[in-house]
């Protein structure tokens, strides 16, 4: 996974008619293909008169994406394909896009269809406010309490966040940190302590 990418920072719904044709797009963050599916389902619900609701998504990012998209009844590769590959283009992971259609009367032929959902799916995600997601790592450290204090102060000085602590024989501190932090928070970590401490990844 790459170490920074855009995603949105909410859900919008954008709306185009065409050709007395409805098309009601709604965009929503979607870290995992799970929630984009909940996501298109939650959007049938809402919407079930209408008479197609295409998707496309794009959970993660770069090398490690997942994608996925349907025409939902419409000509074949007229409405996902157009769909999925504005959101190809568009540098922002994990999304997803709805865009349901409610037939006006008037029929708009293939080529009328792919710029319909193409610009349809355009038109929401100029609209859209992102935000960069960052990959963290949670890590675990076990220390002796005479170092207690100094690694904490470790921890926030290299942007670390602390999540937990447990307090037995030793001390285990849990704490999350972006990646790149966690490496040279580990190598200052490592020198304090003469190689005796390192974080342990716990994801």
């Amino acid at each position: 996974m790459p170490e920074a990418y855009r995603i949105p920072a909410h859900c919008l719904r954008s709306e185009l008619v065409i050709r007395k044709s409805r098309f009601v797009t709604t965009v929503a963050p979607a870290a995992t293909v799970a929630r984009a599916r909940e996501f298109l389902a939650s959007v049938r619900a809402e919407m079930p008169a209408a008479n197609h609701h295409v998707y496309g998504f794009r959970v993660g990012f770069g090398k490690t994406v997942t994608e996925g998209m349907s025409d939902d009844g419409e000509p074949t590769g007229t409405a996902g394909p157009p769909t999925l590959a504005v959101l190809r283009g568009s540098g922002i992971g994990d999304i997803a896009l709805v865009t349901t259609r409610f037939f006006g009367g008037a029929k708009l032929g293939t080529g009328g269809l792919v710029r319909a959902y193409t610009e349809s799916a355009q038109q929401a995600l100029a609209q859209l406010t992102t935000e960069l997601k960052v990959e963290r790592r949670t890590v675990g450290i076990e220390l002796p309490y005479s170092l207690y204090n100094i690694v904490k102060r470790m921890i926030a000085a290299h942007g670390g966040s602390l999540e937990d602590e447990v307090f037995d024989e030793q001390v285990l501190l849990v704490a999350r940190f972006v990646r790149e932090d966690l490496q040279r928070f580990t190598v200052e970590l490592r020198e304090r302590t003469a190689g005796r401490i390192a974080p342990v990844k716990l994801d």
